[in-house]
Protein backbone atom coordinates (compact mmCIF):
# COMPACT_ATOMS: atom_id res chain seq x y z
CA UNK A 1 0.00 0.00 0.00
CA UNK A 2 2.98 2.18 0.59
CA UNK A 3 4.04 1.95 -2.58
CA UNK A 4 0.65 2.47 -4.58
CA UNK A 5 0.18 5.56 -2.26
CA UNK A 6 3.49 6.86 -3.24
CA UNK A 7 2.15 6.54 -7.02
CA UNK A 8 -1.30 8.43 -6.25
CA UNK A 9 0.70 10.70 -4.32
CA UNK A 10 2.62 11.68 -7.62
CA UNK A 11 0.76 15.54 -9.43
CA UNK A 12 1.44 13.84 -12.68
CA UNK A 13 -0.40 11.16 -12.22
CA UNK A 14 -3.19 12.68 -10.60
CA UNK A 15 -3.74 15.10 -13.55
CA UNK A 16 -3.50 12.21 -15.96
CA UNK A 17 -6.58 10.22 -14.16
CA UNK A 18 -8.73 13.09 -14.16
CA UNK A 19 -8.72 14.11 -17.96
CA UNK A 20 -11.74 13.46 -18.99
CA UNK A 21 -13.45 12.67 -16.41
CA UNK A 22 -16.37 15.52 -16.71
CA UNK A 23 -19.69 14.37 -17.17
CA UNK A 24 -18.83 10.48 -16.53
CA UNK A 25 -19.36 8.80 -13.41
CA UNK A 26 -16.12 8.13 -11.73
CA UNK A 27 -16.08 5.22 -8.66
CA UNK A 28 -13.24 3.82 -6.90
CA UNK A 29 -12.43 0.69 -6.18
CA UNK A 30 -10.87 -0.93 -3.18
CA UNK A 31 -8.97 -3.81 -3.46
CA UNK A 32 -12.03 -6.50 -4.56
CA UNK A 33 -14.98 -4.16 -3.90
CA UNK A 34 -16.27 -0.64 -5.94
CA UNK A 35 -16.89 2.75 -3.37
CA UNK A 36 -20.17 4.41 -3.32
CA UNK A 37 -22.27 4.75 -6.57
CA UNK A 38 -22.81 7.31 -7.85
CA UNK A 39 -19.34 9.05 -8.07
CA UNK A 40 -17.56 11.79 -9.31
CA UNK A 41 -13.84 12.56 -8.39
CA UNK A 42 -13.42 16.30 -9.79
CA UNK A 43 -10.18 17.46 -7.83
CA UNK A 44 -6.49 16.59 -7.79
CA UNK A 45 -7.01 15.99 -4.24
CA UNK A 46 -9.50 13.30 -4.60
CA UNK A 47 -7.33 10.80 -6.05
CA UNK A 48 -4.61 10.76 -2.80
CA UNK A 49 -7.16 10.83 -0.29
CA UNK A 50 -8.79 8.26 -2.13
CA UNK A 51 -5.52 6.08 -1.83
CA UNK A 52 -4.94 7.31 1.57
CA UNK A 53 -8.43 5.74 2.51
CA UNK A 54 -7.10 2.26 0.84
CA UNK A 55 -8.56 3.16 -2.98
CA UNK A 56 -6.34 0.51 -5.68
CA UNK A 57 -7.54 1.86 -8.84
CA UNK A 58 -10.30 4.35 -10.47
CA UNK A 59 -13.19 3.15 -12.96
CA UNK A 60 -15.11 5.33 -15.24
CA UNK A 61 -18.31 5.21 -17.51
CA UNK A 62 -18.24 4.84 -20.93
CA UNK A 63 -21.30 7.09 -21.11
CA UNK A 64 -21.43 10.34 -20.59
CA UNK A 65 -24.16 11.90 -18.22
CA UNK A 66 -25.61 15.63 -18.16
CA UNK A 67 -25.71 14.87 -14.28
CA UNK A 68 -23.79 11.49 -13.06
CA UNK A 69 -24.94 11.90 -9.66
CA UNK A 70 -28.86 11.77 -10.57
CA UNK A 71 -28.06 8.08 -11.13
CA UNK A 72 -29.52 5.03 -9.07
CA UNK A 73 -29.55 1.81 -9.17
CA UNK A 74 -32.23 0.13 -11.07
CA UNK A 75 -33.42 2.85 -13.13
CA UNK A 76 -35.58 2.54 -16.41
CA UNK A 77 -33.97 2.95 -19.98
CA UNK A 78 -36.27 5.88 -20.38
CA UNK A 79 -34.91 7.23 -17.78
CA UNK A 80 -31.21 6.46 -18.48
CA UNK A 81 -31.34 8.09 -22.12
CA UNK A 82 -32.93 11.27 -20.54
CA UNK A 83 -29.56 12.00 -18.72
CA UNK A 84 -27.38 10.06 -21.32
CA UNK A 85 -25.72 13.10 -23.77
CA UNK A 86 -23.51 10.91 -25.27
CA UNK A 87 -21.22 7.74 -24.94
CA UNK A 88 -17.70 6.49 -25.95
CA UNK A 89 -16.94 3.14 -27.96
CA UNK A 90 -14.62 1.32 -25.82
CA UNK A 91 -13.55 -2.50 -26.92
CA UNK A 92 -12.42 -4.33 -24.54
CA UNK A 93 -9.88 -7.13 -25.63
CA UNK A 94 -9.33 -10.32 -23.20
CA UNK A 95 -7.51 -13.50 -23.18
CA UNK A 96 -5.66 -15.56 -21.10
CA UNK A 97 -2.19 -14.98 -23.68
CA UNK A 98 -1.04 -11.18 -23.47
CA UNK A 99 0.30 -12.52 -26.54
CA UNK A 100 -2.94 -13.32 -28.20
CA UNK A 101 -4.55 -10.25 -26.76
CA UNK A 102 -1.58 -8.12 -29.08
CA UNK A 103 -2.44 -9.44 -32.02
CA UNK A 104 -6.09 -9.00 -31.61
CA UNK A 105 -5.54 -5.40 -30.52
CA UNK A 106 -3.51 -4.68 -33.72
CA UNK A 107 -6.09 -6.72 -36.05
CA UNK A 108 -9.13 -4.29 -34.75
CA UNK A 109 -7.03 -1.07 -35.13
CA UNK A 110 -6.20 -2.03 -38.53
CA UNK A 111 -9.94 -2.46 -39.07
CA UNK A 112 -10.61 0.93 -37.62
CA UNK A 113 -8.23 2.09 -39.99
CA UNK A 114 -10.23 0.62 -42.85
CA UNK A 115 -13.01 2.30 -41.94
CA UNK A 116 -10.95 5.79 -42.15
CA UNK A 117 -10.73 6.30 -38.47
CA UNK A 118 -7.31 8.23 -37.48
CA UNK A 119 -8.22 9.04 -34.12
CA UNK A 120 -8.46 6.11 -31.88
CA UNK A 121 -6.69 5.72 -28.50
CA UNK A 122 -4.90 2.29 -27.05
CA UNK A 123 -4.22 1.14 -23.56
CA UNK A 124 -2.81 -2.09 -21.91
CA UNK A 125 -5.45 -3.07 -19.26
CA UNK A 126 -2.85 -3.87 -16.42
CA UNK A 127 -3.00 -7.54 -16.96
CA UNK A 128 -3.33 -9.11 -20.46
CA UNK A 129 -5.87 -7.46 -22.02
CA UNK A 130 -6.11 -3.68 -24.25
CA UNK A 131 -8.94 -1.21 -24.46
CA UNK A 132 -9.56 0.71 -27.56
CA UNK A 133 -11.25 3.99 -27.06
CA UNK A 134 -13.31 5.73 -30.08
CA UNK A 135 -14.81 9.16 -28.53
CA UNK A 136 -18.50 9.91 -28.91
CA UNK A 137 -18.18 13.09 -31.62
CA UNK A 138 -16.78 10.49 -34.36
CA UNK A 139 -20.02 9.21 -34.63
CA UNK A 140 -23.01 10.58 -36.22
CA UNK A 141 -25.66 12.64 -34.36
CA UNK A 142 -28.55 9.77 -35.53
CA UNK A 143 -28.29 6.73 -37.24
CA UNK A 144 -30.81 5.17 -38.96
CA UNK A 145 -32.81 7.88 -37.80
CA UNK A 146 -32.38 7.53 -34.09
CA UNK A 147 -30.13 9.39 -31.76
CA UNK A 148 -26.77 8.04 -31.47
CA UNK A 149 -26.66 8.68 -27.86
CA UNK A 150 -30.15 6.88 -26.85
CA UNK A 151 -27.58 3.86 -28.99
CA UNK A 152 -26.57 2.77 -25.46
CA UNK A 153 -25.25 -0.49 -25.03
CA UNK A 154 -26.73 -1.41 -28.40
CA UNK A 155 -24.15 0.49 -30.47
CA UNK A 156 -21.46 -0.54 -28.65
CA UNK A 157 -22.06 -4.32 -29.01
CA UNK A 158 -23.14 -3.85 -32.78
CA UNK A 159 -20.18 -2.28 -33.66
CA UNK A 160 -18.04 -4.74 -31.50
CA UNK A 161 -19.66 -7.80 -33.04
CA UNK A 162 -19.03 -6.30 -36.70
CA UNK A 163 -15.23 -5.84 -35.75
CA UNK A 164 -15.18 -9.44 -34.67
CA UNK A 165 -16.68 -10.82 -37.43
CA UNK A 166 -14.44 -8.56 -39.83
CA UNK A 167 -11.54 -10.16 -38.12
CA UNK A 168 -11.73 -13.44 -37.52
CA UNK A 169 -10.22 -14.84 -40.90
CA UNK A 170 -7.06 -12.98 -40.39
CA UNK A 171 -7.02 -13.43 -36.34
CA UNK A 172 -7.89 -17.45 -37.01
CA UNK A 173 -4.66 -17.32 -39.43
CA UNK A 174 -2.38 -15.59 -36.88
CA UNK A 175 -3.16 -17.63 -34.11
CA UNK A 176 -3.11 -21.20 -35.98
CA UNK A 177 -6.87 -21.86 -34.65
CA UNK A 178 -9.84 -21.72 -36.69
CA UNK A 179 -12.00 -20.76 -33.77
CA UNK A 180 -9.96 -17.81 -32.37
CA UNK A 181 -12.84 -16.37 -30.61
CA UNK A 182 -12.38 -19.43 -28.02
CA UNK A 183 -8.81 -18.59 -26.99
CA UNK A 184 -9.11 -14.52 -27.13
CA UNK A 185 -12.24 -12.41 -26.95
CA UNK A 186 -13.89 -8.75 -27.49
CA UNK A 187 -16.15 -8.14 -25.14
CA UNK A 188 -19.73 -7.73 -26.16
CA UNK A 189 -22.28 -9.32 -23.43
CA UNK A 190 -20.50 -7.78 -20.89
CA UNK A 191 -21.42 -3.98 -22.26
CA UNK A 192 -24.07 -2.67 -20.42
CA UNK A 193 -25.62 1.12 -19.12
CA UNK A 194 -23.26 1.92 -16.20
CA UNK A 195 -20.32 -0.67 -17.26
CA UNK A 196 -17.27 1.06 -16.50
CA UNK A 197 -13.99 0.30 -17.36
CA UNK A 198 -10.35 0.81 -15.68
CA UNK A 199 -9.68 4.52 -15.93
CA UNK A 200 -6.08 5.16 -17.92
CA UNK A 201 -2.91 5.45 -15.48
CA UNK A 202 -4.99 3.71 -12.97
CA UNK A 203 -3.32 0.29 -11.12
CA UNK A 204 -4.52 -3.06 -11.72
CA UNK A 205 -4.97 -5.34 -8.58
CA UNK A 206 -4.42 -8.74 -10.10
CA UNK A 207 -1.00 -7.85 -11.80
CA UNK A 208 0.27 -4.98 -9.82
CA UNK A 209 0.74 -3.20 -13.47
CA UNK A 210 -0.72 -0.15 -14.45
CA UNK A 211 -3.37 0.43 -16.97
CA UNK A 212 -1.11 2.86 -18.93
CA UNK A 213 -1.60 4.58 -22.62
CA UNK A 214 -0.02 3.11 -26.14
CA UNK A 215 0.56 4.94 -29.03
CA UNK A 216 -1.74 2.55 -31.73
CA UNK A 217 1.46 1.69 -33.83
CA UNK A 218 3.29 -0.07 -31.02
CA UNK A 219 1.09 -2.53 -30.24
CA UNK A 220 2.72 -5.10 -31.18
CA UNK A 221 5.70 -4.30 -29.74
CA UNK A 222 4.68 -3.01 -26.31
CA UNK A 223 5.79 -4.87 -23.05
CA UNK A 224 4.16 -5.10 -20.18
CA UNK A 225 7.34 -4.36 -17.94
CA UNK A 226 6.54 -0.90 -19.34
CA UNK A 227 3.68 -0.78 -17.32
CA UNK A 228 5.66 -1.49 -13.97
CA UNK A 229 4.51 1.48 -10.97
CA UNK A 230 7.96 2.77 -10.96
CA UNK A 231 8.26 3.46 -14.56
CA UNK A 232 5.01 4.68 -15.86
CA UNK A 233 5.31 8.08 -17.29
CA UNK A 234 2.30 9.94 -18.55
CA UNK A 235 1.90 11.88 -21.93
CA UNK A 236 0.70 9.46 -24.72
CA UNK A 237 -3.31 10.80 -24.74
CA UNK A 238 -6.40 8.11 -24.54
CA UNK A 239 -9.41 10.14 -23.16
CA UNK A 240 -8.38 12.64 -24.49
CA UNK A 241 -8.02 12.00 -27.95
CA UNK A 242 -10.01 14.38 -30.36
CA UNK A 243 -11.55 12.80 -33.14
CA UNK A 244 -12.78 14.43 -36.81
CA UNK A 245 -16.41 14.93 -36.35
CA UNK A 246 -18.42 12.26 -37.74
CA UNK A 247 -15.15 9.83 -38.69
CA UNK A 248 -16.52 7.09 -37.20
CA UNK A 249 -19.98 7.38 -39.65
CA UNK A 250 -18.88 4.32 -42.32
CA UNK A 251 -17.59 1.82 -39.36
CA UNK A 252 -21.45 2.25 -37.17
CA UNK A 253 -23.26 2.11 -40.53
CA UNK A 254 -22.04 -0.65 -41.98
CA UNK A 255 -21.81 -2.16 -38.70
CA UNK A 256 -25.85 -1.69 -38.25
CA UNK A 257 -26.17 -2.95 -42.20
CA UNK A 258 -24.82 -6.17 -41.06
CA UNK A 259 -26.43 -6.61 -38.08
CA UNK A 260 -29.55 -6.10 -40.16
CA UNK A 261 -28.54 -8.98 -42.61
CA UNK A 262 -27.18 -11.35 -39.30
CA UNK A 263 -30.69 -10.68 -38.09
CA UNK A 264 -32.84 -11.77 -41.80
CA UNK A 265 -30.10 -14.15 -42.27
CA UNK A 266 -30.05 -12.91 -45.71
CA UNK A 267 -28.33 -15.01 -47.98
CA UNK A 268 -27.87 -15.39 -51.70
CA UNK A 269 -29.66 -18.35 -52.50
CA UNK A 270 -32.42 -18.08 -54.84
CA UNK A 271 -34.52 -21.05 -55.90
CA UNK A 272 -36.56 -19.62 -58.00
CA UNK A 273 -33.80 -18.99 -60.30
CA UNK A 274 -30.61 -21.06 -61.27
CA UNK A 275 -27.06 -20.25 -59.92
CA UNK A 276 -24.97 -17.85 -61.87
CA UNK A 277 -22.31 -19.64 -64.03
CA UNK A 278 -20.44 -16.29 -65.43
CA UNK A 279 -19.80 -12.52 -64.21
CA UNK A 280 -23.30 -10.66 -65.14
CA UNK A 281 -22.14 -7.69 -67.38
CA UNK A 282 -22.95 -4.27 -66.57
CA UNK A 283 -26.02 -3.61 -68.71
CA UNK A 284 -28.03 -5.63 -66.43
CA UNK A 285 -27.18 -3.65 -63.22
CA UNK A 286 -30.00 -1.60 -61.80
CA UNK A 287 -30.14 1.79 -62.00
CA UNK A 288 -28.56 2.52 -58.48
CA UNK A 289 -25.39 0.84 -60.21
CA UNK A 290 -25.46 2.89 -63.27
CA UNK A 291 -26.01 6.10 -61.25
CA UNK A 292 -23.34 5.51 -58.70
CA UNK A 293 -20.53 4.68 -61.81
CA UNK A 294 -21.47 7.52 -63.52
CA UNK A 295 -21.52 9.89 -59.99
CA UNK A 296 -19.17 12.63 -59.59
CA UNK A 297 -18.77 12.42 -56.65
CA UNK A 298 -17.36 14.78 -53.57
CA UNK A 299 -19.39 13.09 -50.44
CA UNK A 300 -19.86 9.40 -49.79
CA UNK A 301 -17.48 8.28 -52.17
CA UNK A 302 -16.34 5.86 -49.20
CA UNK A 303 -19.64 4.42 -49.00
CA UNK A 304 -19.47 4.33 -53.08
CA UNK A 305 -17.13 2.13 -52.71
CA UNK A 306 -18.92 -0.57 -50.11
CA UNK A 307 -21.23 -0.73 -52.28
CA UNK A 308 -19.78 -1.24 -55.34
CA UNK A 309 -17.73 -3.75 -53.88
CA UNK A 310 -19.79 -6.05 -52.34
CA UNK A 311 -22.12 -5.41 -55.31
CA UNK A 312 -19.67 -6.68 -57.87
CA UNK A 313 -18.91 -9.72 -55.83
CA UNK A 314 -21.55 -10.82 -55.52
CA UNK A 315 -22.44 -11.27 -59.39
CA UNK A 316 -19.33 -13.11 -60.12
CA UNK A 317 -16.50 -10.34 -61.08
CA UNK A 318 -13.57 -10.96 -60.09
CA UNK A 319 -10.87 -8.67 -58.02
CA UNK A 320 -8.87 -7.52 -60.70
CA UNK A 321 -11.94 -6.53 -62.63
CA UNK A 322 -13.33 -4.89 -59.46
CA UNK A 323 -9.95 -2.90 -58.93
CA UNK A 324 -9.68 -1.81 -62.55
CA UNK A 325 -13.80 -0.65 -62.77
CA UNK A 326 -12.99 1.50 -59.31
CA UNK A 327 -9.81 2.75 -60.39
CA UNK A 328 -11.74 4.21 -63.55
CA UNK A 329 -15.04 5.39 -61.77
CA UNK A 330 -12.56 7.44 -59.33
CA UNK A 331 -10.59 8.93 -62.22
CA UNK A 332 -13.64 10.56 -63.40
CA UNK A 333 -14.60 11.96 -59.64
CA UNK A 334 -13.25 16.00 -58.99
CA UNK A 335 -11.61 14.69 -56.11
CA UNK A 336 -10.25 11.59 -56.69
CA UNK A 337 -9.77 9.21 -53.77
CA UNK A 338 -5.46 7.91 -53.34
CA UNK A 339 -5.35 4.73 -55.36
CA UNK A 340 -3.57 2.85 -52.72
CA UNK A 341 -6.83 3.44 -50.91
CA UNK A 342 -8.81 2.11 -53.99
CA UNK A 343 -6.29 -1.11 -53.88
CA UNK A 344 -5.98 -1.55 -50.08
CA UNK A 345 -10.38 -1.78 -50.01
CA UNK A 346 -9.91 -4.48 -52.29
CA UNK A 347 -7.48 -6.36 -50.68
CA UNK A 348 -9.04 -6.11 -47.29
CA UNK A 349 -12.60 -7.20 -49.40
CA UNK A 350 -10.26 -10.71 -50.26
CA UNK A 351 -9.63 -11.45 -46.77
CA UNK A 352 -13.43 -11.09 -46.01
CA UNK A 353 -16.31 -13.34 -46.61
CA UNK A 354 -18.31 -12.10 -49.36
CA UNK A 355 -21.41 -10.25 -48.31
CA UNK A 356 -24.46 -8.90 -49.69
CA UNK A 357 -24.41 -4.74 -50.09
CA UNK A 358 -26.79 -2.77 -48.41
CA UNK A 359 -30.70 -3.67 -49.41
CA UNK A 360 -32.57 -1.12 -51.35
CA UNK A 361 -34.41 0.22 -47.97
CA UNK A 362 -31.76 1.05 -45.90
CA UNK A 363 -31.56 5.25 -45.38
CA UNK A 364 -27.69 5.52 -44.88
CA UNK A 365 -26.70 4.81 -48.36
CA UNK A 366 -28.74 4.83 -51.85
CA UNK A 367 -31.29 7.58 -51.08
CA UNK A 368 -28.86 9.34 -48.95
CA UNK A 369 -28.38 12.94 -49.85
CA UNK A 370 -24.83 12.36 -50.35
CA UNK A 371 -25.42 9.38 -52.40
CA UNK A 372 -28.94 10.27 -54.10
CA UNK A 373 -28.34 7.26 -56.74
CA UNK A 374 -31.91 5.59 -56.25
CA UNK A 375 -33.83 6.38 -59.62
CA UNK A 376 -35.90 3.04 -59.38
CA UNK A 377 -37.73 1.05 -62.45
CA UNK A 378 -40.24 -0.91 -62.70
CA UNK A 379 -38.70 -4.07 -61.74
CA UNK A 380 -36.92 -2.39 -59.07
CA UNK A 381 -40.61 -3.19 -57.10
CA UNK A 382 -39.88 -6.71 -57.30
CA UNK A 383 -36.64 -6.75 -55.50
CA UNK A 384 -35.04 -5.89 -52.11
CA UNK A 385 -31.10 -5.96 -52.79
CA UNK A 386 -29.19 -4.87 -56.09
CA UNK A 387 -28.04 -7.94 -56.27
CA UNK A 388 -31.35 -9.39 -56.58
CA UNK A 389 -32.10 -7.00 -59.74
CA UNK A 390 -28.83 -8.33 -61.74
CA UNK A 391 -29.46 -11.88 -60.84
CA UNK A 392 -33.01 -11.67 -62.14
CA UNK A 393 -32.14 -9.73 -64.81
CA UNK A 394 -29.67 -12.44 -66.29
CA UNK A 395 -32.34 -15.09 -65.59
CA UNK A 396 -34.45 -13.45 -67.96
CA UNK A 397 -31.82 -13.09 -70.26
CA UNK A 398 -30.77 -16.90 -70.14
CA UNK A 399 -34.64 -17.94 -70.77
CA UNK A 400 -34.96 -15.43 -73.38
CA UNK A 401 -31.96 -16.98 -75.16
CA UNK A 402 -32.78 -20.88 -74.58
CA UNK A 403 -36.44 -20.18 -76.22
CA UNK A 404 -34.79 -18.30 -79.03
CA UNK A 405 -35.53 -20.72 -82.26
CA UNK A 406 -32.49 -22.25 -83.93
CA UNK A 407 -32.06 -20.88 -87.46
CA UNK A 408 -32.24 -23.91 -89.66
CA UNK A 409 -29.81 -24.71 -92.12
CA UNK A 410 -30.40 -26.09 -95.24
CA UNK A 411 -28.45 -28.35 -97.19
CA UNK A 412 -28.65 -27.23 -100.97
CA UNK A 413 -29.62 -30.15 -103.40
CA UNK A 414 -26.83 -32.08 -105.77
Amino acid sequence: MEKILAYYSRKEIQRALLIGLAKRESVAKFNDSFGKRPDIIQYERDIYELAKQGATSFHISEEHWSNPLQLKPGMHKSDLDKLRIGWDLLIDIDSDSFEHSQITAYLLVEALKFHDITNLGVKFSGNKGFHIYIPFNAFPSTINNKETRLLFPEGPRVIASYLKNMIKPMLAEKLNNPDPFSITDIDTILISSRHLFRAPYSLNEKSGLVSIPILPERILEFKKEEAQIEKVETGIPFLEIKANDQEASNLIMQAYDFELRQKKEEKVKHQDYKELENAISLELFPPCMHNALKAKQEDGRKRTIFILINFLRHVGWDFAEIEKLLLAWNAQNEKSLPEAYLRSQVNWAKNQGIRLPPNCDNPNYYTNPDLNICTPDNFCKKIKNPVNYAKRKQVLVDEQQEKKPRRKVYKSKE
